[in-house]
């Protein structure tokens, strides 16, 4: 009988290698007490994986953001939290994506008045060093507030500045300049989904909000591209914008496309490309018409860096058209031009002749949805009878005769095929 209690209580497959490792025990006891005491610097480099692995992706940020570096922590932070995850987005780190996701989730969520500032300025020492892009598609203003009424006003307090007052957004000025990485700030003031509460005030991009922003974007003397699109941002506005973006250091893009931009704007931001290192501008569906080209024109003959151009809708007309020609005669550093959309006619494709013949840097044109008509899809064919370089030419309903556009499509086809051979003749040279 003693021997069959033997058998009972022994447990033929225990052996000593279920007994954990002594290091495995405090690796446990590390990951599990890491909150109070983020020891992980000290440890060796494999012990380290073994922790982070351990490590809950709940724990504070105040604790993981500036002792945690290992990529697989952050990439299991950004795919519990959002279902679509590119990380070729954020230059293939998972901890930039995770900051720069994060810090755009409470901006975009940030209510003036109600949301605690705390809750981005207690963020900025832990994701400053991580953050490059922040793309913020819309922006709350304050809650209204309906008791105002009832509340005992002084009578001096007048009621447009009250209102006023609760239009404001949130000031990106603290923000911004505390980036010291910052590259790329897309901005849209407005809300992207009001439901049955629809009110045009809910869109408004007022002077102050424009203040704070230009100067917020000319102490950021990291940024490279600035896009501020569908914000209701008119000449006045422009104006203030373009005399703070002057002789900034690195700004090379300025998207400020679906805006109110008219002429005093754009002759604003012609004065910016003479006096800034710009390659690209964006200004896509506003309202210039033929003065503004003309100012843009200006700035163009003037300018050395500027390579790409769009002023797809808006209403420039044959005089900002031909302005536009004339400055290209001369300048040497334009290879993209989009002019689709913009009522022009034979008058600009004449001026275009002889831009196609003189030339040399022009690679894209788009005159797509204009009336350049058969005189002006000729002139066009004549320009191009010797051009080497222009590799795109579109005229989608210009209403240029067919064989014409079949005889510059051939030609451009032919610059486009010579690049193409080109680059294949002259490789990168890169070890087989």
């Amino acid at each position: 009988s003693f021997y069959t209690r033997r058998c009972i209580t022994e447990d033929p497959s225990w052996s000593l290698v279920t007994v954990p490792h002594l290091t495995e025990l405090c690796l446990q006891h590390i990951a599990h007490n890491f909150e109070k005491n983020p020891i992980l610097n000290y440890l060796l480099p494999e012990h380290q994986k073994k922790v982070v692995d351990r490590l809950s992706t709940s724990l504070p940020l105040s604790v993981t953001a500036n002792i945690v570096s290992h990529e697989d922590y952050w990439k299991r932070c950004c795919l519990e939290r959002w279902q679509v995850c590119d990380v070729s987005n954020y230059g293939h780190s998972w901890k930039r994506m995770f900051f720069e996701r994060h810090l755009e989730n409470i901006l975009k969520f940030f209510i003036p008045n109600t949301t605690d500032p705390e809750q981005v300025l207690e963020l900025i020492p832990l994701c400053k060093g991580y953050v490059r892009k922040l793309q913020i598609d819309q922006f709350l203003p304050p809650l209204r507030v309906d008791q105002k009424e009832s509340n005992d006003l002084s009578d001096t307090e007048d009621d447009g500045e009250l209102g006023e007052v609760y239009m404001h957004h949130y000031d990106l000025r603290d923000l911004i300049t505390s980036l010291p990485h910052l590259q790329e700030l897309h901005l849209t003031y407005g809300v992207k989904s009001c439901g049955m509460n629809f009110e045009w005030s809910l869109f408004n991009f007022t002077e102050l909000d424009c203040s704070n922003l230009a100067a917020a974007v000319k102490m950021c003397h990291s940024l490279k591209v600035f896009k501020l699109t569908r914000s209701k941002a008119d000449d006045e506005k422009i104006k203030l914008l373009a005399r703070n973006l002057q002789n900034h250091p690195c700004l090379l893009e300025l998207d400020l496309s679906h805006n109110l931009i008219k002429d005093h704007g754009a002759q604003a931001l012609g004065k910016l490309i003479s006096h800034s290192k710009l390659e690209t501008l964006n200004l896509c569906n506003n309202q210039i018409c033929h003065l503004g080209a003309q100012a843009l024109a200006q700035g163009l003959a003037e300018s050395s860096t500027l390579t790409s151009l769009n002023l797809r809708l808006n209403f420039v007309d044959d005089k900002g058209g031909e302005a536009i020609g004339h400055a290209l005669l001369t300048n040497t550093s334009l290879k993209s031009l989009h002019l689709g959309s913009n009522n022009l006619s034979e008058p600009t494709a004449a001026v275009f002749s002889q831009v196609l013949a003189q030339n040399t840097t022009l690679k894209r044109i788009n005159f797509s949805c204009n009336h350049l008509g058969l005189d002006g899809g000729k002139q066009l064919l004549e320009g191009l009878a010797n051009n080497k370089t222009l590799t795109e030419l579109d005229l989608r309903h210009t209403e240029v005769e067919q064989e014409t556009d079949f005889l510059i499509h051939e030609i451009v086809w032919a610059n486009r095929e010579a690049v193409r051979l080109g680059s294949l003749q002259h490789p990168t040279t890169e070890p087989l």
